[in-house]
């Protein structure tokens, strides 16, 4: 496996190089965000690992610009931001994971064995995924409603695939949070609820069938309903 690792500290570069190493992984490092994009733009890996604080393109830019690109190669940001909203802003960026600084090798060794699992699994097994109208390309993230493609940001696509992979189920709150944020969900805030409804924006608001329902008191659900 081929991965990327966009670090501007040359003692922690080194270190979690060294690492990965031993663990048979080849390991190309770009020393910010703008010579990682570059390499991404010519050279395919398998997984992509950037810290967010970094001249030149800090981790958020180089996510947006992979994405806007059309890459979906998995992508784990390293930051010791770990407040609730900076998490989503990385999640909104574009990437699939995220780790606090500091962390055990072990835990990045587990998010990066995971992530590549998942993303061979949706490739091989998982191409098309569909829910009434709405057909799903794993592959290339695209979706249609009706023939009509919408387009998605990376964690409304993760939210909608949670809901079809769940489709019939009463979706909490937490669970959402937890499953596709991978966060601990505080009822101080409604990001769940925003991200919801943006979504519903985009596959209920322009057809007469709507698909994803409130369930008051206990979350939320994806089903037809007669």
């Amino acid at each position: 496996m081929k991965l990327l690792l966009i670090e501007d500290e040359i003692k922690t570069s080194n270190t979690i190089k060294q690492g990965l190493e031993e663990n048979n992984y080849h390991v190309d490092v770009a020393p910010d965000g703008l010579v990682g994009l570059q390499m991404v733009q010519k050279n395919e890996y398998d997984l992509l690992i950037t810290d967010i604080i970094m001249p030149n393109l800090n981790g958020l830019e180089f996510c947006q610009k992979v994405r806007q690109s059309g890459n979906s190669t998995p992508i784990i940001m390293l930051t010791a931001l770990s407040m609730t909203a900076d998490k989503i802003k990385g999640f909104d960026a574009g990437t699939d994971d995220y780790l606090v600084k500091p962390f055990e090798f072990s835990e990045l060794l587990a998010r990066i064995k995971a992530l590549l699992k998942r993303s061979k699994y949706s490739v091989l097994n998982e191409n098309i995924l569909s829910f009434a109208d709405i057909v799903i390309n794993m592959d290339t993230r695209e979706v249609e409603r009706s023939g009509k493609q919408i387009k998605l940001t990376a964690k409304e696509f993760a939210l909608l695939v949670f809901f079809i992979q769940n489709n019939g189920r009463v979706i909490s709150k937490t669970d959402i949070a937890e499953q596709v944020w991978d966060i601990n969900f505080n009822t101080g805030t409604n990001f769940v609820e925003v991200y919801v409804n943006y979504l519903r924006n985009k596959i209920d608001k322009d057809f007469e069938t709507k698909l994803i329902h409130t369930r008051i008191g206990m979350g939320y659900v994806l089903k037809l309903e007669n």
